[in-house]
């Protein structure tokens, strides 16, 4: 049995490939090694992994995570992975790889990552050749989940909100600054908490304000990472996760402003994975 799972910071997802070939699929939550350790990985997945799973039946298994960058937090997640497959070889990339190879298979181009987080590379075919770095929430990550939130909340906490988005956004999270300062600092996960927030831009955006502050977001993405990769405009543009499937028109919009034609815009790479390790690698 194989098992291949991608896991950005918010969400895991996995498919078991049995031995007759059924493709089994099911959910965990991140496992970014920057925000937790593998304890509190080991215990989620205790909690969290189906009962009738055949843990010591799989043979392989292929995670890719965020934050699985360098070898100290590929280890992280590693150890956890060894310790609840104790059967399995076990192989822990990154999910910017896994984003590639789902987006593109074999063939040389660009991809990129617009979750929790942002990411992007140039691919060669096997694997990630250039990447210039999000550097995460508190430096970057624009146009990610968690930048669009944090403007949304920035604003809110000012009290910039227009068109009745202030008494909304009050009503449907009822928090107070005090609440939030809080989730921000001494709660753990604040990148995930922040990124909670895209989906008022996404359940409002016939508000102006917020198709507004999703282009501003993306702009900022090509304008910040994507325009410093060279020759950047002889690929076609293609992403991976939540906020980009979910604004793919906007960021259909800001890629072709920048001379770049739209290839795939997918919301989980996990199906394509599974093509990858199953028949482009076998």
């Amino acid at each position: 049995m194989i098992i291949i799972a991608d896991g950005g910071s918010t969400k895991t997802n996995w498919c078991l490939l049995d031995n007759e070939g059924n493709k089994i699929y099911f959910n965990t939550e991140g496992y970014n090694p920057y925000f937790i350790d593998t304890p509190g990985i080991v215990a989620s997945l205790e909690k969290s992994l189906p009962d009738t799973l055949p843990r010591q039946e799989v043979s392989e298994l292929y995670y890719y995570g965020a934050g699985c960058s360098v070898p100290e937090k590929v280890e992280t997640v590693a150890k956890a992975m060894r310790q609840v497959f104790s059967g399995a070889r076990v192989y822990v990339g990154h999910d910017l790889l896994a984003a590639a190879r789902a987006l593109l298979g074999r063939d040389m181009g660009f991809a990129a990552i617009l979750g929790t987080g942002t990411n992007s590379c140039i691919y060669n075919g096997q694997d990630v050749e250039l990447n210039i770095d999000s550097l995460g929430y508190f430096l970057g990550d624009e146009g990610s989940g968690s930048y669009i939130g944090k403007r949304l909340l920035r604003d809110f906490m000012r009290g910039y909100l227009p068109d009745g988005l202030q008494e909304a956004f009050r009503a449907q999270y009822e928090l107070t600054n005090e609440e939030i300062f809080d989730r921000l600092y001494n709660q753990p996960l604040p990148n995930r908490f922040l990124a909670s927030f895209s989906k008022f831009a996404y359940d409002h955006n016939n508000i102006s304000y917020c198709r507004e502050i999703v282009l501003d977001g993306f702009e900022a993405f090509f304008r910040n990472l994507v325009a410093h990769y060279p020759s950047y405009q002889n690929y076609s543009f293609n992403c991976v996760g939540s906020v980009g499937y979910n604004f793919r028109d906007a960021l259909e919009q800001v890629a072709k402003g920048y001379g770049m034609e739209v290839g795939k815009i997918i919301r989980s790479p996990i199906d394509d994975l599974v093509h990858y390790h199953t028949v482009l690698t076998r």
